[in-house]
């Protein structure tokens, strides 16, 4: 894993012009099956993938935090929400809030993530390969594929799977 890690920001980048292609001639002509199909590949691929040898995601980006998950993770951690934005978040220019740096100050050294069971839902729908209407979110899977070896293997074997 650690190689192909090292490895996939170039083979993302080679292979970046090949992916938005495929994606534009997807969204022209979008498969009558592609929720299924993705939703298939995404389960497939994390059974070859274990986030746990990787937590790339949680070293490289940061998650949007939403007001839901501002108020779970404060209770979680008994304090206000303005506390929790004070010690954990910024706002940034999208006017989003942010973690304050990364890596993200959950993910302990053995990879695990201290707040797994009340993490912010962009963590728990990270890389977003099984989500419905998977070709709205084209763009940012285009990026995902640049820090997630399983959103790189899905958007592969989508390619091989899916002839346009």
């Amino acid at each position: 894993m650690d190689e192909f890690l090292n490895d996939l920001p170039s083979l993302a980048k080679d292979k970046h012009k090949t992916h938005k292609d495929f994606f534009k001639r997807l969204k022209k002509r979008p498969s009558k099956h592609l929720d299924q199909t993705m939703q298939s590949l995404h389960e497939e691929t994390f059974e070859e993938v274990d986030c746990l040898t990787c937590a790339n995601c949680c070293k490289t980006t940061g998650p949007l935090f939403t007001n839901k998950d501002i108020e779970r993770l404060s209770k979680h951690f008994r304090m206000k929400p303005s506390a929790f934005i004070s010690t954990y978040l910024r706002i940034d220019e999208d006017k989003d809030y942010v973690l304050q740096s990364v890596p993200c100050p959950f993910l302990g050294s053995d990879n695990y993530c201290s707040v797994y069971e009340v993490r912010p839902k962009a963590c728990a729908e990270f890389p977003h390969t099984d989500r419905k209407k998977f070709q709205q979110i084209s763009n940012l899977t285009l990026k995902n594929v640049e820090i997630c070896p399983a959103a790189f293997k899905v958007v592969e074997k989508m390619m091989e799977r899916i002839k346009l």
